[in-house]
C-alpha cells in the first residue's frame, strides 16, 4: 500500500477518467477523502450507489472546500465555467488539474478563472475507452499508459514541488509521466487521437448514408476495420464536439496534411502503381509493431476481440 499523496481529492465531473482516477486512487491508497460534484442528478445516484466517493454533490464548490488536489474532468469547453465555480472555495496551496484532450484552451480558462494561490497544472491522460459515465471506470485504465502534463512557465520552487507531486501522484496509479508544452501537445494529440476519431466519424456516417447498403448489411457484414471505426465512433459526443472546436487550428493543420496524402494515395490506386502502395504499407505496418514493441498495444490475433470466448 502507497503512502497517501493529497489527503482529499475533489474530482469534477465522474465519468470515465473522473470515475477511474478514483477507484485507482482508492485501490492504491493514495488518498484519504473523496469528493466528487457531477451535474447529473442520474450520475450522482448512481455515485452513490457505487460507494467510491465520501462526498458527492452538485455543488462544485462544496466539493472542492479543502481539497488538497482538484480535478476537473468535464468536457474541455466547460472547464471554464467549472473553474469559476471552484474559485472562491479553492484552498490556497492547493493543485488544480485536469484531464482534457486539449491543453492550450484549457490550460488559458484555468488561469482565467482560478486564484493566484493555486497551483494549476493541467494534464491529460492518454487512456479511456468508448464508454461513458460513472459504471465506466477502471482502477487499471492507466498502467503503462501515458498522463502529458503541461505546466505553466513557473521556476519557482513551490510549483515545480506541485508538479513533481502531481507526477508522483499519477505514477501511482500506473501511468508514466511526461511533460511538454500546451500547444505542442494540442499537435501531437490533433496526430495521434483527434484527427483518428475525425476519420472514425466520418467513415461510419458514410456508410450509414450510403442508399446502394443497407445499415443491416452494415452491421451483419463488418469486418475487423470497420468494427474498429465503430468503436471509436461510439466515444462521447459532447467530449469530442468540444474537442474539436477548442483545438480546432491544430486539427485542421493536420487534417490538410492528411488530406493531401490521401490525394497522392488516390492517384496511386487509380494509376495501378503497386510499388508505391506496397512501399506505404509496409512502412505504416512498422508503426504499429513499434507501438506494440513500446507497451501501449496487445500483440493479441483479432486485437483481443475473442478473448473470453473459450
Amino acid at each position: 500500500m502507497a503512502d497517501v499523496i493529497y489527503p482529499k481529492i475533489a474530482v469534477i465531473g465522474c465519468g470515465l477518467i473522473g470515475s477511474s482516477v478514483i477507484r485507482a486512487a482508492r485501490e492504491r491508497g493514495v488518498v484519504d477523502h473523496v469528493a466528487v460534484a457531477d451535474a447529473s442528478a442520474a450520475h450522482r445516484e448512481r455515485i452513490v450507489e457505487l460507494g467510491f466517493a465520501d462526498m458527492v454533490t452538485g455543488d462544485i464548490a462544496q466539493a472542492v472546500t479543502d481539497a488538497d488536489l482538484v480535478i476537473f474532468a468535464v468536457p474541455v469547453l466547460a472547464m471554464g465555467q467549472a473553474a469559476q465555480a471552484a474559485a472562491a472555495a479553492m484552498k490556497p496551496g492547493a493543485t488544480a488539474t485536469d484531464v482534457g484532450s486539449v491543453k492550450g484552451s484549457v490550460a488559458e480558462a484555468l488561469a482565467a478563472a482560478l486564484p493566484a494561490n493555486v497551483f494549476i497544472i493541467p494534464g491529460h491522460p492518454i487512456a479511456g475507452t468508448e464508454h461513458s459515465g460513472p459504471d465506466a471506470g477502471l482502477a487499471e485504465l492507466f498502467e503503462n499508459r501515458w498522463v502529458i502534463l503541461t505546466p505553466q512557465p513557473r521556476q519557482d520552487d513551490a510549483y515545480l514541488e506541485a508538479t513533481a507531486k502531481l507526477a508522483e501522484f499519477w505514477r501511482s496509479l500506473g501511468a508514466n509521466v511526461d511533460q511538454m508544452d500546451d500547444r505542442h501537445h494540442d499537435l501531437v494529440l490533433a496526430v495521434t487521437s483527434h484527427l483518428p476519431h475525425l476519420i472514425a466519424y466520418n467513415i461510419v456516417g458514410t456508410a450509414a448514408d450510403m442508399e446502394e447498403v443497407t445499415q443491416a448489411e452494415v452491421m451483419k457484414y463488418s469486418a475487423g476495420g470497420f468494427r474498429d471505426f465503430t468503436r471509436i465512433a461510439a466515444s462521447d459526443p459532447t467530449m469530442w464536439r468540444d474537442v474539436f472546436v477548442a483545438n480546432k487550428d491544430a486539427v485542421l493543420e493536420i487534417l490538410g496534411r492528411f488530406t493531401e496524402d490521401l490525394q497522392a494515395l488516390s492517384r496511386a490506386i487509380r494509376w495501378g502503381e503497386a510499388d508505391k502502395l506496397h512501399e506505404l504499407f509496409t512502412r505504416t505496418r512498422e508503426i504499429r509493431r513499434g507501438i506494440i514493441a513500446a507497451g501501449q498495444e496487445s500483440p493479441e490475433p483479432n486485437f483481443g476481440r475473442d478473448r473470453g470466448k473459450h
